[in-house]
């Protein structure tokens, strides 16, 4: 990719201009597309999602909002630190990064900040994964097979192996194709120093994820048995490649 940044005097743009040659700050405003038809879906995530089609293909646009009690009082807001470290610019070129070592991310096509005095509002635009289900989605549909969630758990020791640390790991942000198993949503995420703490911490957040999501609705040792053990087995075949 080739990033390139354009200021203005609300904030600024970093994108792949091999990706896209030019993009505009109302890319980042989901009406804008829809005036165009050009926007499919929205929904999911705290701040909403869109699927738009763009002059560089079918993309997702995220806006970033927060979570938790904060929510109530900051909702799109963040304190404004300099514009490497915003939420976007961060994930953008942490998504490059990733994408450029061969692991299956939604490779980034542009992140925006717009300041507003001590604060800050973003957003993020991605290429959509086609044709994917979330692995919560298809839990819920049916208990998956063995072999899609070995291939899950090798997927993820491929992303530990990088130091790649997902802030959130949960089944939501995995999705699941013909082409494979790609992780999303890599907000707040890093690479890190490879250490057993923090791929541990990852995996125990994924498996409270999966018991939430119904995974094991037929007993501890059912899910023991048909999720989590192929899904550890598949992280050790990858840990080892």
């Amino acid at each position: 990719m080739r990033e390139q940044i354009d200021n203005d005097a609300a904030g600024a743009i970093v994108f792949d201009a091999d990706a896209c040659g030019q993009i505009r700050a109302d890319w980042f405003d989901p009406q804008a597309w829809r005036r165009r038809n050009a926007l499919r879906t929205m929904g999911g995530g705290r701040g909403g999602v869109a699927v738009i089609d763009t002059p560089a293909g079918e993309c997702v646009l995220r806006h970033y909002r927060r979570g938790g009690m904060i929510a109530g009082v900051l909702g799109d807001r963040y304190l404004w630190t300099g514009a490497q470290r915003s939420r976007g610019f961060r994930e953008f070129r942490l998504l490059a990064r990733l994408a450029a070592l061969g692991l299956p991310v939604s490779a980034p096509v542009a992140a925006r900040f717009v300041r507003h005095g001590l604060f800050y509002t973003a957003g993020l635009i991605t290429r959509r994964v086609p044709d994917a289900q979330t692995l919560a989605q298809r839990i819920a549909a049916g208990t998956p097979d063995s072999a899609l969630l070995h291939a899950v758990g090798v997927t993820i020791a491929r992303f530990h192996r990088a130091g790649a640390w997902h802030a959130d790991l949960n089944a939501h942000n995995i999705l699941l194709n013909a082409e494979g198993v790609h992780l999303i949503d890599f907000d707040r995420g890093r690479i890190r120093a490879l250490a057993s703490g923090w791929r541990d911490a990852n995996l125990r957040r994924l498996r409270r994820s999966l018991l939430k999501v119904g995974a094991g609705a037929h007993g501890e040792a059912a899910f023991a048995a048909t999720i989590w053990q192929p899904l550890l087995d598949g992280y050790a075949e990858g840990w080892r490649a």
